[in-house]
């Protein structure tokens, strides 16, 4: 996924290949080679869709991944790890060549940030830094409010479990849609949207069985 000698590989150098431990407790070393030609590096996505190395102490925007060629490259690639390696600790993985590129997250690996709905095209919601190159298409009536911990979901692809997190901020935006049955307040049972009222079908709910922990 990364040229020969870029940043990530000076990255991993410049720490001098230091055993970490990740989620689950998980033992590895950043960029380490438990086979001949093959890498493996290892990553963390949070609530906001913002993606990191798993180690790093500090994990906030400035220390997130931000180069969109490579947050599309990451994501389109990403697929349940059965890899046989670290498969409870980093549940995802974003295979490219002979590297192995594991991921946990927060809560899910696709995070969708933004609305897209301006143009004469069917609204679209983009997840993980991707823009335009990484969205699905918007299903107002599938979005998922879920009350045991309070946030939004939405279809994610397939490949990526299925179900996806909508951000904190998109998530209040679209509140703003969502009507309740008479009597019943605390869980929105309908979603206006374009002038139509949708009832939510909560089909994504067997995909969610708890709420995530984060």
């Amino acid at each position: 996924m990364w040229p020969r000698g870029g940043a990530l590989r000076a990255w991993a150098g410049s720490r001098g290949g230091r055993a970490c431990s990740g989620g689950g407790g998980a033992a590895y070393t950043q960029g380490q080679s438990p086979e001949p030609r093959t890498r493996e590096y290892f990553y963390y996505v949070d609530h906001q869709g913002q993606l990191f190395l798993d180690d790093s102490k500090m994990k906030n925007f400035v220390t997130c991944f931000k180069d969109p060629q490579f947050l599309v490259t990451f994501f389109s690639r990403l697929r349940p790890n059965r890899s046989g390696r670290y498969e409870a600790a980093f549940p995802f993985l974003s295979p490219c060549g002979r590297e192995r590129n594991f991921l946990r997250c927060e809560d899910q690996p696709v995070v969708f940030t933004h609305l897209l709905a301006a143009g004469p095209g069917a609204p679209r919601l983009s997840y993980c830094g991707g823009g335009e190159a990484l969205t699905v298409p918007f299903e107002p009536a599938r979005l998922l409010p879920l009350a045991a911990n309070g946030r939004l979901y939405h279809p994610a692809p397939e490949r990526a479990g299925g179900v996806g997190l909508v951000r904190s901020a998109l998530a209040f935006e679209l509140s703003a849609c969502f009507e309740s049955e008479p009597g019943v307040p605390a869980l929105p049972s309908y979603v206006r949207w374009q002038g139509r009222r949708f009832a939510l079908t909560m089909d994504l709910a067997p995909l969610l069985p708890a709420a995530p922990q984060g």
